[in-house]
């Protein structure tokens, strides 16, 4: 007697070749009935002999689609309806869509070798792909993912393409992009001087361009990138100059694993995480030196193709090592139409390769590290976008804003926390309007009603997404303050919502409870019953307020002049310019001063007192200097940094380091030697308030907690006696606020 179930299948389970894997998973187990893609998965109606269908089962949960990432299988028993064939029918629309988006995926090795196999169809096309490769949420308009709502709509399939789409036993059975050089979207190249159109002459003479040092503009899944030889110091240097990036690494585009390997030392985690599926830049120590690519750096990013077009420049005979930027100008969003790449790059590219395929919204390249404890992102954009990355207990929508630093933002649906892409620095226009037109989209995407919408936001009142916040129509909004926000990301992606643990909350910038600027703090709680602070940096001051982030020496003039007894700061080994004395009046005259407890601004100051007294062109820079300086140094002391029942002094430190610098002992020693001190400090810190208060986890997020070497020294300190919890999903730096709003908000 036949038996019937109904299946739900939820996940990221549409785009990645799942209703004909469970088509012939059917078939192969003679069972009748039909899958088609809802708003929150894959459904599926199944019928036929009992065997069948637990066989069904075992196959469907343990050898899904290589892309597919199943969260949840609910399974109801049904009566039967008498169905013998097994079909794939139209998606269906009854409710709002919950489905996970699947992310952009890399070319696969079947699409690889077809590529460049002369007696298929799309040889050396630079379109290919399949139900386990291209692109997704890069082309995706609404939902349900099907060819109607991408942006492959306005290019019908021939009769080859439509033979595969319909086609079981094929790997492009029901893949939406599917498209061949006879009816699909191609590439061509327009130079400042002429156009050259034709695929293959195309390619041939973008490489031959690049040979030639030049920088081209390549039009790539989610945006162009500016490219160029990384073994050729001026093409490097014209880049540099084009696009006003002074001193910040530029990442590469190695041709092969080999020649990665060549490039970085990478571990068999490293490489784990350079071939998966989301291909990001990963961060590893550098094997070679690449002039001007990474300066002043011991890293290097690196990246392998993961488009058709990268296998075909690289094999027409490319530079082995490509410098693969974003295409802006500094500090703006990756450019992805054309109108405005052709206009914003023109000054920047010597020629532009462009693809017809239309970009549905811009995503960049994620980056990532083998970290300390575990693979970490780093920035959280392609590949990974717009995954969900946490289950939250919110039955109501919610929209998480972000921080205006490396904002994203977190759309909360049937309790579902989908992360946006990396979006940028809120304080340039370019992306604020990119901010607005990220939340639009996920709200559209998700047919969310504003009406019935919270909103979380930072608590600082003059954030320009606090301030946005204030101008939505939505049900309800939650300031959440910025530093707890940190310690419930880790949280919320751990799916801990009752635990107490220890936060560490330590970055450079964040508005306080009491008014002041954060940095340095130390939390006891939970994200269902909240965070009380416990301890942090002690107070110093920041003459001139967020302007000191820019200046290691004016950040330093606040700390140091809680010290005693400070020698000639413009004299020799020290050597400050003028604007540290400036910086002083201000401290001492109480003008444009503001209190403080930033660890970040701790690092700059100690980076100026062993020779980082310029301004910043980045960023976190000195501190990275600071962390690359002590990594060359194996072994050192810790200097003392007491905890005094509820604050880290940092005077003691400090003033090591002056002495230590006066006595000419060796910058990178004396940055060890910090590093040590701040973990062993913290280690004092966060132990004592466990043990007082019978915690045994602390979380560590916030910035700062990019840096590895402290990683590590605290990991030692720590790692036998307290369980430590970092994040992973999301990135530690102010590109994971919004999932800890999100998370703290569901509980407000």
């Amino acid at each position: 007697m036949a038996s019937a179930c109904s299946i739900r299948v939820s996940g990221v389970v549409q785009g990645v070749g799942f209703r004909p894997f469970v088509y012939r998973l059917a078939r192969a187990n003679t069972l009748g009935g039909w899958v088609l893609n809802g708003e929150a998965g894959v459904e599926i109606y199944l019928e036929g002999d009992e065997l069948g269908l637990q066989a069904f089962m075992r196959e469907l949960k343990t050898q899904p689609p290589p892309a597919a990432k199943i969260a949840e299988v609910e399974i109801c028993p049904v009566a039967p309806l008498g169905v013998n064939e097994f079909t794939i029918r139209e998606s269906q629309r009854r409710e709002r869509p919950t489905v996970r988006i699947s992310p952009d995926l890399p070319l696969c090795e079947a699409c690889v070798e077809e590529l460049f196999d002369c007696s298929n169809p799309r040889f050396g096309y630079p379109y290919i792909n399949c139900t386990n490769c291209g692109p997704r949420y890069s082309v995706l308009l609404a939902l349900p993912y099907d060819r109607p709502n991408t942006t492959m709509k306005d290019w019908p399939v021939d009769d080859y393409c439509a033979g595969e789409y319909a086609d079981p036993a094929n790997r492009r059975f029901h893949a939406q992009p599917v498209a061949c050089p006879a009816c699909g979207p191609n590439y061509y190249l327009q130079p400042q001087e002429d156009a050259i159109s034709g695929t293959e002459a195309t390619i041939q003479r973008s490489a031959e361009l690049l040979n030639a040092g030049k920088i081209l503009a390549i039009k790539g899944l989610g945006g162009y990138h500016l490219a160029c030889d990384a073994r050729n110091p001026a093409a490097v240097a014209a880049l540099r100059d084009r696009k006003y990036r002074k001193e910040k690494p530029f990442a590469v585009m190695a041709r092969d694993l080999d020649e990665a390997r060549r490039l970085v030392e990478l571990t068999a985690e490293s490489e784990v995480l350079l071939t998966s599926s989301a291909r990001p830049i990963v961060l590893a120590p550098a094997k070679v030196q690449l002039t001007g690519v990474a300066p002043q750096n011991d890293e290097l990013g690196v990246m392998l193709p993961y488009t058709p077009l990268h296998y075909l420049l690289f094999a027409a005979g490319a530079p082995s090592v490509l410098v693969m930027t974003s295409a802006n100008r500094s500090s703006e969003p990756i450019a992805y139409e054309d109108e405005d790449a052709l206009q914003g790059l023109s000054g920047i590219a010597d020629g532009f390769l462009i693809g017809q395929r239309p970009i549905a919204r811009r995503i960049d390249d994620s980056v990532a590290r083998d970290g300390v404890f575990g693979p970490v992102i780093l920035r959280r954009a392609r590949g990974y976008a717009p995954a969900a990355v946490a289950t939250l207990p919110s039955e109501r929508p919610l929209l998480a804003l972000g921080a205006d630093l490396k904002n994203s933002i977190t759309i909360v649906v049937d309790g579902q926390a989908f992360v946006s892409q990396h979006i940028g620095d809120l304080e340039h226009y370019p992306a604020l309007r990119a901010f607005q037109e990220t939340i639009f989209d996920l709200v559209s995407m998700y047919e969310v009603d504003w009406d019935e919408l919270s909103v979380a936001h930072d608590s600082h009142p003059q954030y320009f997404s606090a301030l946005y916040a204030s101008e939505l129509r939505v049900q309800r909004r939650v300031a959440v303050q910025h530093h707890r926000a940190h310690v419930a990301s880790v949280l919320a992606e751990q799916g801990e919502f009752d635990k107490r643990v220890v936060g560490v909350s330590f970055d450079g910038t964040g508005y306080g409870d009491d008014g002041s600027i954060w940095g340095g703090e130390i939390f006891l709680g939970s994200v269902k019953q909240g965070f009380e602070r416990v301890a942090h940096l002690r107070n110093a001051l920041l003459p001139g307020g967020d302007a000191a982030a820019q200046f290691p020496v004016q950040a330093a003039a606040g700390f140091l002049a809680q010290l005693d007894g400070l020698p000639d700061m413009s004299a020799a080994p020290f050597d400050f310019p003028h604007r540290y004395a400036n910086a002083l009046e201000l401290v001492k005259k109480d003008v444009r001063t503001f209190s403080t407890s930033s660890i970040g601004r701790l690092f700059d100051a100690v980076a100026a007192l062993l020779g980082f007294t310029r301004k910043i062109s980045f960023e976190g820079q000195a501190a990275i200097w600071l962390e690359h300086m002590a990594g060359a140094v194996s072994d050192s002391d810790a200097y003392s940094f007491p905890f005094t029942g509820a604050e880290l002094d940092f005077r003691p430190l400090l003033q090591n380091v002056i002495a230590d610098r006066q006595r000419g002992r060796h910058p990178g020693e004396i940055a060890r030697a910090f590093h040590r001190g701040i973990a062993t400090g913290l280690a004092d810190c966060v132990t004592a308030i466990c043990r007082q208060h019978s915690v045994d986890t602390i979380v560590l997020s916030g910035g700062v907690f990019q840096n590895e070497l402290l990683l590590k020294d605290i990991n030692s300190q720590l790692g036998n006696r307290l369980r430590i919890w970092t994040n992973q999903a999301v990135p530690p730096n102010d590109g994971g606020i919004s999932l800890g709003q999100a998370a703290l908000a569901a509980f407000a």
